[in-house]
């Protein structure tokens, strides 16, 4: 297809609210030799909206990821903002969706500004270096996410949360109006995932974006999402509203861990519980 990057506006997507787009998936399955590691998953994310899968370990959840956005062969199809992703180019389909890995690759002595400048490739011609425009989308960024400080230091440099910040930071210099993300939390404390998700909160605000996210924490997937996807076994078995989603007869069907499901405030808190002790 030609014409993809002639639609969309060449530069960085500005702070100020846009026009957002959904993301829509239908019969995704993804299969590795004789196994199904997605069985015909239909999904759906409405446009500005944020949603969340969650279950347990080898429930499909990053297959599912990775054939949204390209990385996993796959049958059925990916619709964003109605262009059909099976189409389109590497680049043409980074211009639509980008994805912040659960364990980014990082090349070795690169500061925080050329690593989200990588972020750019997408909008780049064959054999095309980075314009000044381009330099300035990435500067937009790094001051966007509070990374100005950091941006001539190594990225192996940075604490967890800083570093995480600057892998999101990459995926905005991509002006994508999907983000992807395959459990941003992983490796960060209480602290740093509370960073990390009101920073998801505000760039869906502010920057009108479409985000989907894997996560195993359940009760930070219903604190910060509009809608929950439940998983297990490659197939959803639940989803919706996060107030009708999140509910324990719902996480019955993914999981045999002894919980307590909590409300407060209006956000629900699931608390893992000990097995009961001789005599109780």
């Amino acid at each position: 297809m030609r014409g993809l990057r002639q639609r969309r506006s060449p530069g960085f997507a500005q702070s100020g609210p846009r026009e957002p787009v959904g993301l829509d998936c239908r019969a995704i399955s993804v299969r590795v030799a004789d196994r199904t590691l997605v069985d015909s998953v239909d999904l759906a994310v409405g446009p500005g909206r944020w949603c969340s899968i969650a279950g347990p370990n080898g429930a499909g959840k990053t297959s599912l990821v990775r054939a949204i956005v390209g990385l996993a062969r796959h049958e059925g199809e990916v619709r964003i903002g109605g262009e059909r992703l099976e189409d389109l180019r590497p680049a043409e389909r980074a211009q639509l969706v980008a994805l912040v890995p659960q364990q980014p690759i990082v090349p070795a002595g690169v500061t925080v500004l050329d690593y989200v400048l990588l972020g750019r490739t997408a909008h780049l011609p064959p054999l095309g270096v980075e314009s000044a425009a381009d330099v300035a989308a990435a500067e937009t960024v790094i001051a966007d996410l509070d990374l100005v400080e950091y941006r001539d230091r190594h990225l192996s440099s940075l604490s967890g949360g800083e570093r995480q910040r600057a892998v999101i930071a990459r995926a905005l210099a991509q002006a994508s109006p999907v983000l992807v993300l395959d459990e941003p939390t992983t490796g960060l404390d209480l602290g740093y995932q509370q960073e990390v998700l009101d920073l998801l909160a505000r760039l869906c605000a502010t920057r009108r974006l479409t985000v989907l996210s894997t996560m195993h924490d359940l009760t930070l997937a219903g604190a910060y999402s509009d809608e929950l996807v439940l998983m297990t076994g490659g197939r959803i078995v639940a989803s919706g509203p996060v107030a009708q989603t999140l509910t324990a007869e719902n996480l019955a069907l993914i999981t045999r861990a002894r919980f307590r499901l909590l409300d407060e405030g209006g956000t629900k808190v699931v608390v893992p519980l000990p097995p009961a002790r001789a005599g109780e």
